[in-house]
Order: structure tokens, then sequence, then C-alpha cells
């Protein structure tokens, strides 16, 4: 007799409802059947209420230097946008000449955000891994040419002054919250705060409208260049709502987050601060990151911190679930009120998803809903949603409330494209790349393929299949998939393997570039930190468990398609400048491919370091 699963208590959409019509181009339209409920026409409304119904509430806290929780109320926050609203205002900034702001999450970048609102005026958050770790600064240059802006903010000289040095101009003002850049005029974080508001704030304000835009999202361009998204305050508000119809729980308990997603990307900066600004809620800034150097902080930070919702990508679930499984402190916070987990950025994969309700069940006696969905940053994100009770791995959902959905064929996949109110008007100073992302109809072309999980129950919703671009055919016509192939492989390599890379493009057969996670593969080798990397991934048992892995990739394949015929462990770690890997961790197929494309005809050449299928004889393809 099975027994019937428990799940904690959570106050949801109930499980979203969609209309589908078929278009005789062969297309499909796919709407939800409950209307989008009214929304505020700025961002900034929110924070208004809120400073004025619960000023000493916490907005968002973060950890001074590693000790204690600096925190920042709602009242304090709306006093100090407004005096950094007036400044920017006296520098006479606009959508020609925005502000740039060169930072990881800190209370200082989420104030002048909150400045800029108030002011009208648009700002851009850059991914601080283009100052602080690329080399050339490619990618910093290109967006700061892109923005050519009236405003630059660094949260630190000492870390961010070589990188203002080769990309900002000398005329370009600057604020600093830290220190000072030798030669270089600047303004502390502090002035402006010092800055006494006027009645041109309240003003400035009040010209703020929904198609007023609120800032620029850069794309993480490991294609291309990085394209700057505009986001406008309707695209932010209605988004919320959307959300907020999905999950009314967001509204029955101001919600509390522990997050770390970079708030230059549109998970963090648009999704959680969007919510928990919209919901009165209070923001922990993580500073910790689910890599093996940083992971500890989120923890530390969970051991302490007992969030209400909590969100991260699969990577960071995968964490900390194999954390709790032996630390009593962590499970007991983290599970001690969570309502929902909800992860985004990739697919979780269902042993991990396992583990997690397991968990649960032995801590507190109930499973936690995992909720999930799909968007980008075009759709600001939020677009589609799975928060019914039979989400699984891979799967999407419907049509979140205001969302239009267009299922196209593409030959043996199909294209999914947005329209709503959620939905970017396109890319700042890129008419022609804007022209070029919308089809004749207003809708989005995503460039992500989905499937039914059952044609026969539409109302089951999607689940994601790739991103078109990735897809090949091999030499023998047969198309290859690479989304489900992928994670296939990334789910049978843990905990070894940090990502593949799916090669045969007009070849035979499939062989796979694997990007290990050293730290496993050392622990496996029972090696010391200090063993390099050749000796780790030449260690005896770090070989057998890839040949292993390569040998059941193999036998489960059912064809060429889905083979894996060969693989190579890569020693080098991807490349941010070359577009290999963004910020949050995530790989770009075809830049890996093409800059690699040496390794991959040594994966096909049979040289040394290949692994074939036991019993495959060595070969050049």
């Amino acid at each position: 007799m099975t027994t019937a699963v428990r799940y904690r208590p959570v106050s949801l959409g109930g499980s979203l409802a969609a209309n589908f019509v078929a278009h005789d181009d062969g297309s499909t339209w796919v709407s939800s059947q409950e209307a989008l409920q009214p929304y505020p026409a700025r961002l900034t409304d929110r924070l208004l209420h809120w400073a004025e119904h619960a000023p000493e509430r916490t907005l968002a806290a973060r950890r001074v230097q590693g000790g204690d929780w600096r925190r920042l109320t709602y009242r304090e926050a709306l006093h100090n946008a407004r005096c950094i609203a007036q400044a920017l205002i006296d520098l006479r900034l606009s959508a020609e000449r925005p502000v740039a702001i060169l930072s990881d999450n800190d209370l200082e970048h989420l104030q002048l955000a909150l400045g800029c609102m108030l002011a009208g005026v648009p700002y851009a958050p850059i991914s601080a891994a283009y100052s602080l770790l690329s080399q050339d600064y490619g990618k910093l240059r290109h967006i700061l040419d892109n923005l050519t802006p009236g405003l630059v903010f660094a949260a630190s000289a000492s870390a961010y002054g070589k990188a203002i040095n080769a990309t900002v101009g000398v005329d370009t003002p600057l604020v600093l919250t830290q220190g000072e850049i030798d030669g270089r005029e600047s303004t502390s974080f502090d002035r402006l705060l010092a800055t006494p508001p006027s009645p041109q704030v309240d003003a400035a304000h009040a010209a703020v409208g929904p198609d007023t835009i609120a800032k620029f999202l850069f794309t993480s361009g490991s294609t291309k260049s990085p394209k700057g998204v505009i986001n406008t305050q309707r695209m932010l508000c209605s988004n919320q709502q959307m959300i907020l119809q999905c999950f009314p729980t967001l509204a029955e308990e101001p919600p509390v987050l522990v997050d770390w997603l970079p708030w230059n990307h549109t998970f963090g900066g648009n999704h959680n601060v969007g919510l928990t600004i919209y919901n009165g809620g209070t923001l922990y800034i993580d500073d910790g990151k689910p890599t093996p150097a940083l992971i500890g902080e989120t923890l530390r930070n969970l051991r302490e911190i007992a969030p209400t919702v909590y969100f991260n990508v699969p990577k960071g679930f995968e964490e900390i679930a194999n954390a709790m499984e032996g630390d009593a402190k962590l499970r007991d916070t983290l599970l001690s009120r969570v309502t929902m987990f909800f992860f985004a950025g990739a697919g979780l994969s269902q042993p991990v998803w396992d583990k997690l309700d397991r968990i649960a069940e032995a801590t507190c006696g109930e499973r936690i809903r995992m909720l999930t969905g799909l968007g980008m940053t075009e759709t600001a994100p939020f677009a589609i949603c799975a928060n019914g009770p039979e989400v699984k791995s891979g799967y999407i959902g419907l049509p979140a409330p205001g969302m239009e959905l267009k299922l196209v064929p593409l030959g043996d996949k199909t294209e999914l494209r947005y329209r709503g109110p959620n939905v970017t008007p396109g890319y700042w100073r890129a008419s022609a790349l804007t022209a070029e992302c919308f089809d004749a109809d207003g809708f989005y072309c995503s460039g992500d393929a989905v499937r039914l999980i059952d044609a026969k129950r539409p109302q089951l919703g999607y689940a994601f299949d790739g991103r078109i671009a990735e897809d090949f055919k091999l030499a023998t016509g047969t198309f290859v998939s690479v989304g489900p192939l992928r994670a296939r492989a990334i789910a049978a390599g843990d905990p070894c393997v940090q990502d593949v890379v799916v090669a045969g493009l007009n070849r035979n057969e499939i062989g796979l570039l694997i990007f290990p996670r050293l730290d496993s593969c050392r622990r496996l080798a029972d090696l010391a930190a200090s063993a390099s990397i050749a000796d780790v991934l030449g260690a005896s048992a770090v070989r057998g468990f890839f040949q292993t892995l390569v040998d059941r990739l193999s036998a489960s394949g059912t064809g060429s398609a889905t083979r894996v015929a060969r693989a190579l462990v890569l020693v080098d770690p991807p490349s941010i400048d070359r577009g290999e890997i963004t910020d949050k961790g995530s790989i770009n197929q075809r830049a890996v491919l093409t800059h690699r494309d040496a390794l991959v005809e040594h994966l096909y050449g049979g040289g040394d370091g290949v692994i074939l299928p036991r019993g495959t004889s060595r070969h050049h393809e």
C-alpha cells in the first residue's frame, strides 16, 4: 500500500490552466486562463508603501566584513534613496547618460538602484567578474561603450580601480564606497547620502511611468557581445504580480530570503530583489556561492537565518542537499519555516530532488514543495511556472497570468515565443537586433525549445527541450538534442562532473568534453589539496570513474543521437573572457566548441587521454 506524500502547507495559485489555440501556420498559441490583476505603475510605489506601513522592518541586510549583520530598514532605504535621487538629478543623468554599477550585491548597490528609480534614471548593474576576473576587460569596455554612462559606481577602489582606469574615461564622474583611485577624482558614497532632497525628487518620481526604463541588464554574451536588455517599470511590476498570483503565500507573510544570486542577472536582480520589495519582505545578502571556495558561507548563513522561501540554481541545491546529510543545525534551521523551494537557470536532477525530499521527510515529517518554471532576461524573467502537484525534473509548466506563448515548429523542435507586459521592448541602441528577435505577431523569439509532457493531457504543461542553437546534426543527418543529453551526462557524472559540452557536428558519433569538479576528484583520489591537476586527473580512481561514466553513457544510448562514443576530460577551466562561462557558472556550448576546436579535433583523432567505451577499438573518426 502506497503512503500518501505529505507536503508542508503553502498557498499556491493552484495548478495553472491554459487555453490552447491551433493556427493554420502550424503554431499553437497558449495563454493562461487566469487574468493578470492590476499592478502598480512603478516598483518604487511598493517601497513607498512599505516605508509607510512597516518603516522599521528590515528590507535588506549584509554581514559587515563577515561578522554581524548590518541592516537597512524600509524607512532608511526610502530616505537614502531620496538623497541619492537628488544627487543624480543634480548631475542631469538620463537614459542617454545612465548609471553603471560595478559591484557585487551590497547595501550601497541596492540604495543606488532605488535612488535611480526614484529619479527616473536608468542604471545598469554590470557583472563584477568583468572587472575582477577578466584579463582584458573586453566585455566591460563593450558594455560601457554601449551605455555611455554619466556616472560609474564601484564598491571598492582597490578592487575595481584597475578596471576603471582601463575602461572609464577621466571625464566620467566616479562614486566609490571605499578608497580612492590614484590620479582620479571621485565622490564618496556617503556624500551622495548627505545630499538634501528637494521637491525635485517628488517631481521626478511623478514623471516616472510604466514605460520608463528602470534598468539595463546585459546578457552574458557567451556567443556574441553582451546585449543591453531594456527593463521598463511595466516589465518589473507586471512580472511581480504574475509571481504573486502563482505564489499567493508571498502576501500572507512578509517573505524572508537568504540569497546570493547576482543582481546583474535577472533571477537575482529582478525576480528576488523585486519580490522582496513588492511584498514587503527581507533579503539577507549571502556572500557565498555554490562553489567549493564559497559554499561554506552560504551554509553558515542558512544555519543562522531561516528563510520562508528559498531560491537557488540547481548546483546550489545540490551542494545544500549534500551538506544537510551530515549537518543537523543546517537541516533544522533551513527547514524550520521554509514553505517552498524554487530553482531556475538549469534543470535540477531528479536524484538531488529526491534527496531533498528524503531529508525533509526525515527532519520535519513533510516535504517542501519544489517549484520551477522558465523565463529569460527578456521576460523580466518570470514567464512560465510549474506550481502543480505533479512537478518533476525537466517540467516547466504553463504560462503565468498575463503571459501569452506561441509554439512554433522548427524542424524536429518546437520553439517557444513570448508576448506580454513583462516582455522587453528591445535591446538598447540595437534596433536591427531588436527587429530580428520579434516575429510578425509581436512575439519575442526565445530560441528555447519545449515539448508537451503528455500530448493527451496538455494541462500538465511543458518540459524544457534544450536550446535550438545548441542542437546539431551528425554527418549521418541524425539530429542531436543537446539539452537532454547534457543533463543525463551531468547527472550520471555526479559528483565528479561539473559540466559537459556535447560535440559531434558533421561527425559520425557524439563526443563529450568534460569539465571535472576537481575537489570531488581530489577526494576520490585521496590526494592532498596541493596535488597538481595532472596528478588528480591521472589518479587510477579518477580515471576509473570517468571510464565507467563513458561506459554507462554509451550503453544507455538508444541510437547514434543519444549514445556517447568518446570523451575527453579537460584540464583548463572554462574562461569568462572567451564567453565560455558566466558568473553564475553556466557553460556556453558553442563558445567552448569554438575556442577549443583543437581539443575537438584531438577528441575525434583518438589521441592520448580520449576515453572510449570499453570494448571499443581506438580509431580516428
